[in-house]
């Protein structure tokens, strides 16, 4: 299955993307792909749901629709960084023994096509293409990564924007370089785990105005996603609707030479295989601009 959600900033709709391309409308059956949804055991009533009646009978949604991330608001948002090898070496530092984590505010998570808000004072905006897991229910100190995919609902695309002074050169910890408003656009959809069961070996790319700047695989990552659900619950409690940036290829403007990063005006265009794409257009941040 694949699921979306659509409407206006703070009304989207819980739907579904059927194999021709359309979007349905599944508001009438369930609230939300939110926590409750997840945790309630949702997935296994929508797809007892599909198994009675045709997709294509359900309500349709206007193709002008916007595109809501393909979830709601998770209760947290998790990252992993340096967590592809050749990332690493273009970063210049050694491949981490352990998982690294950091967090990033959960009201960064936008729509896919929704437009990226350079923040006031920014020099240094980078992009990061990144495949994203969604946690279907409660995991609190798995035994081991063969456990993990039983509390995986499944996966999209994630764009973890980062601005770097922030980040690197302000003191403290990552997450005032990685929460600025619109740093996680999410989506188009989220593919659940029956419809993709292997994730490592996913092409991945992003663009900035059309020319190629990240290019990877999901082969290079140094922890794998059962890996990174099961290490992070001996840490903490990951709840149903929770999400996780699993880290980025090579190719983030941080890493060119010289540094190049985004500015308004700019065209990002993101993509992993059998996860679609995202386009965002970069903006100033200026007073009375709404997200």
């Amino acid at each position: 299955m694949k699921l979306v959600r659509f409407g206006a900033v703070g009304g989207e709709r819980p739907g579904l993307l059927t194999d021709n391309g359309k979007r349905v409308d599944l508001s009438q059956h369930f609230d939300d792909w939110d926590a409750g949804f997840f945790r309630n055991g949702g997935l296994n009533e929508l797809a007892d749901l599909l198994s009675k009646r045709d997709i294509l009978t359900f309500p349709s949604v206007k193709e002008s629709a916007r595109y809501g991330a393909p979830i709601a608001r998770p209760g947290k948002v998790l990252c992993v960084g340096l967590n592809y090898s050749d990332h690493a070496a273009e970063s210049g530092m050694e491949i981490p023994k352990e998982p690294i984590l950091f967090m990033k505010a959960a009201n960064t998570v936008v729509g896919p096509y929704d437009n990226l808000i350079i923040p006031r004072g920014s020099k240094k905006t980078d992009w990061e293409v990144e495949l994203g897991i969604v946690i279907g229910k409660d995991a609190r100190y798995l035994s081991s990564p063969d456990d993990a995919a039983d509390f995986i609902a499944g996966y999209c695309l994630s764009h973890d924007v980062s601005e770097r002074e922030f980040q690197l050169e302000r003191g403290g910890q990552w997450t005032k370089g990685k929460s600025c408003d619109t740093f996680n656009p999410l989506g188009p959809f989220l593919v659940t785990k029956d419809e993709l069961p292997d994730v490592r070996l996913l092409g991945m790319s992003l663009d900035v105005n059309g020319e190629r700047r990240q290019r990877g695989n999901t082969s290079t990552m140094i922890f794998d996603v059962f890996t990174l659900v099961h290490y992070i619950s001996q840490f903490m409690t990951l709840e149903a609707g929770d999400f996780i940036s699993t880290g980025t290829p090579p190719g983030v403007g941080l890493g060119m030479k010289p540094p190049q990063y985004l500015k308004a005006g700019d065209v990002v265009e993101l993509s992993i295989e059998q996860l679609g794409t995202q386009r965002q257009v970069c903006v100033a941040d200026i007073a009375g601009r709404s997200i």
